[in-house]
């Protein structure tokens, strides 16, 4: 099977399950990749990524298998809360006491 077969034949959720492989390092059922696997996986999910990615995040392969990367600005201005009147809800707070 060539590239082209294997990429015509992937499927969304086929790459999901690769790309969630090789950030892992595991299968879906926990058996780890090895090393020849981990090589494919992530040859396969640049492949699937350099076809279809049409919004690269940060340190992504974009449509045409040009790797993008986002400044700093732009992954803040994509991360940014929209409303800023919103209450943010605080998540701990500690008060640190010397004895």
């Amino acid at each position: 099977m060539d590239v082209q077969q294997i990429l015509a034949a992937m499927t969304p959720e086929v790459y999901q399950k690769l790309l969630a492989a090789a950030e892992t390092g595991k299968w879906a059922d926990g058996t780890p990749l090895t090393d020849a696997q981990k090589e494919s996986t992530m040859q396969a999910v640049m492949l699937y990524q350099s076809r279809h990615n049409t919004e690269a995040e940060h340190m992504t392969v974009a449509a045409g298998g040009e790797i993008r990367f986002k400044s700093k600005s732009e992954l803040k201005r994509d991360f940014a809360i929209e409303d800023s009147e919103a209450p943010v809800a605080e998540i701990a707070r500690f008060s640190l006491q010397q004895n």
